[in-house]
C-alpha cells in the first residue's frame, strides 16, 4: 500500500465513520479517532463482504457503499455503547 493509498484511507474512513455516526441516533461519546477507525474497519470489512458476493469492487459500487454504511452504523453502535462516558469531578 502506497501513502496515497494510506492517506485515501484515512480520509474514506473518516467519511464513512461521519456517515455511520449520523444514522446512529442519539449522540455518541466517543472521540473522532475513535470514528476514523470505526469506519477504516466498516470500509474494508464493507469491501471483502462485496467481494464474498462477487459484486464489481472497482470504482464506486452501489452495494459495496452500502455494505460499508451497514458495518459503520453497527460498528459505531457497538463503540458508543460500551466507549465509557467521560464524568464531571465536581
Amino acid at each position: 500500500m502506497t501513502i496515497g493509498g494510506i492517506i485515501t484511507a484515512l480520509i474514506f474512513g473518516a467519511v464513512i465513520g461521519a456517515v455511520g455516526r449520523l444514522i446512529v441516533p442519539g449522540k455518541q461519546h466517543m472521540p473522532i479517532w475513535l470514528t476514523i477507525v470505526v469506519g477504516i474497519v466498516a470500509a474494508f470489512a464493507g469491501t471483502g463482504l462485496a467481494h464474498l458476493f462477487d459484486l464489481k469492487t472497482s470504482g464506486w459500487n452501489f452495494w459495496e457503499t452500502l455494505f460499508q454504511i451497514a458495518f459503520a452504523v453497527v460498528g459505531v453502535y457497538l463503540v458508543a455503547a460500551f466507549w465509557p462516558r467521560k464524568t464531571a469531578d465536581f
